[in-house]
């Protein structure tokens, strides 16, 4: 794979500034290195066992076996997130779904952790399975290209509970269609521990991350996947232009929550 030195620049990015459309300037299998050190890696194309599992994450993910936090972007309230699969038809459709962990959230009455709702919805079983299987190829990948990451993040991960996890490494997984994320840094997470994004990618172009520390975008096409760690820096995810109807870009994420470190 091709080595690729992240050196840093000055910008003027801030949080919540919304990510405008850049060209890819990453589209090769590599791995990247900040420091001499190696921090994150990037494949055009995963292996077959993973794209055939990222295609059913993606179609199970689309169907109405899953129950999604579901935002229209014609809603006048900017954020509105509604917890069904229906409302089609009102402009171009954003959702999500969480697995695993969630951690406390004391503003919304919420002042414990707790898994997913979406693990007790029996249609939502298979994609469940598949997200799994998914991250646990993730672990096999990271720990042969990344071998010294693999170890640090089981090291990170002694203080975390078999009941907290999602495989391994991960403590939790999110799925998002069609949502560009704006500039922001995942200060959740673990430090020292990698996210796993893999993306699935039809009839539509844009949708790459940008990280504005490096000037790096990188072109996330269909059953590509980018392990990178998310905490380090402020990135955020180019506009989705879908090219057809019915186009779509979704992104297939895997992170660790400090959250749930000695829990």
């Amino acid at each position: 794979m091709k080595r690729i030195n992240l050196n840093k620049l000055e910008h003027s990015v801030k949080i919540g500034d919304q990510c405008p459309a850049f060209e890819p300037n990453v589209t090769e299998d590599c791995i990247f290195y900040a420091d001499d050190e190696p921090i994150g890696f990037f494949m055009r194309q995963m292996p077959k066992k993973m794209c055939k599992l990222a295609d059913l994450a993606d179609k199970e993910f689309r169907s109405e076996n899953v129950p999604k936090s579901l935002m229209d972007r014609t809603s006048s309230i900017k954020g509105k997130f509604k917890h069904t699969a229906t409302n089609k038809g009102q402009g171009v459709e954003q959702y999500s779904v969480i697995l695993g962990s969630v951690p406390p959230k004391p503003m919304v009455r919420r002042p414990y952790p707790s898994r997913s709702s979406v693990h007790s919805v029996k249609t939502a079983q298979t994609f469940i399975k598949a997200m799994l299987l998914l991250a646990k190829e993730s672990e096999k990948l990271i720990k042969e290209i990344l071998p010294e990451q693999h170890e640090k993040q089981v090291e990170l991960f002694k203080d975390v509970s078999e009941k907290w996890r999602f495989g391994n490494l991960f403590t939790s997984s999110i799925s998002n269609y069609n949502i560009p994320a704006p500039f922001h840094r995942d200060t959740g997470n673990i430090k020292g521990a990698v996210n796993v994004i893999i993306c699935k990618k039809h009839n539509s172009k844009g949708g790459d991350l940008h990280v504005p520390d490096y000037n790096a975008t990188i072109g996330q096409q269909d059953n590509s996947i980018l392990v990178y760690p998310a905490w380090r820096n402020v990135h955020g995810v180019t506009p989705i232009i879908p090219t057809h109807e019915g186009g779509y870009r979704n992104s297939l994420v895997f992170y660790a929550l400090k959250a749930f470190k000695k829990l």
